[in-house]
C-alpha cells in the first residue's frame, strides 16, 4: 500500500524518481555518480520479483526504467487511453498508433495519428519481425492481455530440462501466481453475462471441430469487473481497455510485486532512465544512462555504479546489453551464444469468421478468459487464445492468438545504428542454426495466412476463415544460464533475470513462467552470493 501511494505522489509531483522518503534522498540515489549495492534494469516482472526479494533481504537496490510512471491523469481525468481512442498516451514516440489486431481484411481500421510522445505500448520492427513492449514503470504488465497461464509440465521440461520442473510447480508457481494476485472468472457469472458471449460462441464452434476448451486466469480483478457490470464502477476493461493500460482493475506490477519493493524503504525507481551501457569496475558495474523527458527532450547522461547488477530490461533491452557490451569491448568475455536462437515466442494472431446468423454480441470484455486446447494435436498442436475485437458492433470476426511449441530461430547482431556507440539491434541477414531449428518466419508479406493454428477447424465448422493479423511477437534470448553470466573467466555479479532466459516458445503466454524463474533465481542468488559474501 505504502509502495502504490508512493508511486502515484511522485507522478502527480511531476518527479521521476520514487523511493524511501524523504524525497531528496530518492532522487540522490538516482544521482550521477551514485552508488547502489544492487542495480536492478527494467521494472517488468523479472526485475520487479528480484527488487522485491533483495530489499526483504536487506539490500538497498536501485531500478532504471525507460519508460515512465503511468499514476497522473491526463485532461480526460483518467490515466490511460482507451483502444479505440487512442492519443499520445498510448504509443512510444511515434506519429501513428501500431496496435496489435489492426487489420480487417488487411486494411487498417484501428490506427490512428498521434503526437510522438512517451507512450505506453512500442513496437519494435525488424523488416520482417515485430516486438511489442510495454514502456513504463510496471512494464509489460501495463499492457498485455494479462492471461496467468502455467506450461504443462511435461513441456516445459523439455523446453528447460536444467530447472527441477517439480520444485518449479510444487514451490515457484504457486508463490508467482499469489505475487501477481492470480484470479478467475466466476463459471456462473460468464455462462450469463453478455460480455463473453463471444467466448461462448468460439466454444460452441471449437466443441462442433472437436477441440475442447479451458477457462484461463488473469490478473484482471475479476470482482471489479461484475461491479463494472452491474454500473456500481467505472469501466475499464468492459469500456475497450487494455493493450494501453486499463484505469481500473489491473493488477499490474506497479500494485503487486513493484508496490511491495517500494513498501520496504530500501527501493528507488528512477523512470525515464535508459540504461545504454556496462562496464567493470571495482569488482561491480557501472551503468551509463540516458535520461530525457516524456517528450523525448535529452535531459542528460549520468554513470551509475552498482556491486550486483541484474538485467531485467526484457528480451529485447537485455540482449542489447549483452551485445554492445562485448562488441564495443567492455565484456569482451561475453559468450558467442549472446544473441543467437532469436525466435517467436509462439504467438501467431489469426481469426475466425462466424456466420450471420451466430454474432459474438456489441459489449465485449477485453479481458481473455477462454482458450481452445488443441495441444494434443498431433500435426498441428496449438493453444488459442480466445479475444474479443472490442469493436462496439455485432461482431462477426473471432481473434484467436495462437501458442506454438514449435517456434524458429535466427541470429541477432549489432548494426550501425542511434546509441553512444552508433550500434542497434537488428537480425542477421542469413538463417540461424540454433537449437530452435532453421529459417525465418516472414509472415507480413503480403497476402500471406497462417496456416497452422486451428486447421481442423475448417472442414468441420461452416464460415471459417484464418487471417494473420500481426507478426509474431519475438523474444531474444542470451541464453547465458540460469543465475550468472559466464564465459571463459566470467563475470561475478551479473546476472540475467527476465524472459532473455527462456529458451523459446513455452506454448502459453510466458510471464507467469518468467516471474516464477525469477522468484527460484533470486532466492539462489540470495543464498549462494549476497548473503554469503560471495561476489
Amino acid at each position: 500500500m505504502l509502495g502504490a501511494l508512493a508511486l502515484g505522489a511522485a507522478a502527480l509531483a511531476g518527479e521521476t524518481v520514487v523511493g524511501p522518503a524523504p524525497r531528496a534522498d530518492a532522487a540522490d540515489r538516482a544521482r550521477d555518480g551514485a552508488y547502489a549495492p544492487a542495480l536492478v534494469i527494467g521494472t517488468g516482472y523479472g526485475a520487479a520479483v528480484t527488487a522485491l526479494r533483495l530489499a526483504e533481504a536487506g539490500v538497498r537496490t536501485l531500478m532504471l526504467e525507460t519508460g515512465q510512471l503511468w499514476t497522473r491523469p491526463g485532461r480526460d481525468g483518467k490515466v490511460f487511453c482507451g483502444m479505440l481512442t487512442p492519443d499520445r498516451r498510448s504509443t512510444w514516440f511515434r506519429r501513428r498508433t501500431a496496435a496489435p489486431m489492426a487489420s480487417f481484411l488487411w486494411l487498417d481500421v484501428v490506427n490512428r495519428p498521434v503526437e510522438p510522445y512517451a507512450g505506453i505500448l512500442d513496437r519494435v520492427d525488424f523488416g520482417s519481425m515485430a516486438v511489442y513492449a510495454g514502456r513504463g514503470v510496471g512494464g509489460g504488465s501495463l499492457v498485455n492481455g494479462g492471461m496467468a497461464v502455467t506450461p504443462r509440465r511435461s513441456y516445459f521440461r523439455e523446453v528447460l530440462p536444467r530447472v527441477d520442473a517439480e520444485e518449479m510447480y510444487r514451490r515457484y508457481f504457486p508463490r508467482a501466481r499469489a505475487g501477481l494476485r492470480v484470479n478467475g472468472v466466476d463459471r456462473g457469472w460468464f455462462e450469463g453475462t453478455e460480455w463473453y458471449r463471444y467466448s461462448r460462441v468460439a466454444r460452441e464452434e471449437a466443441g462442433r471441430a472437436g477441440h475442447g476448451t479451458v477457462f484461463l486466469d488473469n490478473i484482471y480483478d475479476f470482482r471489479y469487473m461484475r461491479r463494472e457490470a452491474a454500473g456500481k464502477a467505472p469501466k475499464s476493461a468492459l469500456a475497450g481497455e487494455l493493450i494501453y493500460g486499463n484505469n481500473h482493475g489491473r493488477m499490474s506490477l506497479d500494485r503487486t510485486y513493484l508496490a511491495a519493493a517500494l513498501g520496504t524503504g530500501r527501493v528507488t525507481v528512477a523512470a525515464l532512465h535508459r540504461a545504454v551501457a556496462i562496464r567493470p569496475h571495482a569488482g561491480g558495474y557501472v551503468v551509463t544512462v540516458e535520461r530525457s523527458d516524456a517528450s523525448g527532450r535529452p535531459l542528460g547522461t549520468k554513470e551509475i555504479a552498482c556491486r550486483q547488477l541484474f538485467l531485467g530490461g526484457g528480451s529485447l533491452g537485455t540482449t542489447e546489453l549483452l551485445l554492445r557490451a562485448r562488441e564495443t569491448g567492455t565484456l569482451p568475455r561475453l559468450g558467442r551464444e549472446i544473441g543467437e536462437g532469436w525466435g517467436p515466442n509462439g504467438n501467431v494472431m489469426t481469426a475466425r469468421a462466424n456466420l450471420p446468423h451466430h454474432p459474438t454480441g456489441c459489449h465485449q470484455s477485453t479481458v481473455p478468459v477462454l482458450g481452445i486446447d488443441a495441444w494434443d494435436d498431433p500435426r498441428h498442436p496449438v493453444f488459442a487464445e480466445v479475444t474479443p475485437r472490442a469493436g462496439g458492433h455485432r461482431d462477426l470476426d473471432q481473434p484467436l492468438p495462437g501458442d506454438h511449441p514449435q517456434p524458429r530461430a535466427r541470429h541477432v547482431h549489432l548494426r550501425p545504428g542511434h546509441g553512444p556507440d552508433g550500434a542497434a539491434l537488428g537480425p542477421r541477414a542469413e538463417r540461424a542454426r540454433g537449437p530452435l531449428g532453421a529459417g525465418v518466419l516472414r509472415p507480413d508479406e503480403p497476402g500471406q495466412r497462417h496456416r497452422l493454428p486451428l486447421r481442423p477447424l475448417r472442414p468441420r465448422t461452416p464460415g471459417v476463415r484464418r487471417r494473420l493479423h500481426l507478426p509474431p511477437a519475438r523474444r531474444l534470448r542470451p541464453r547465458p544460464g540460469h543465475r550468472r553470466l559466464r564465459a571463459g573467466e566470467g563475470y561475478r555479479n551479473l546476472y540475467v533475470t527476465d524472459g532473455a532466459l527462456v529458451p523459446g516458445s513455452l506454448g502459453v503466454n510466458p510471464f507467469v513462467t518468467i516471474t516464477a524463474l525469477a522468484e527460484r533465481n533470486v532466492e539462489r542468488v540470495l543464498r549462494q552470493d549476497v548473503l554469503t559474501g560471495r561476489t
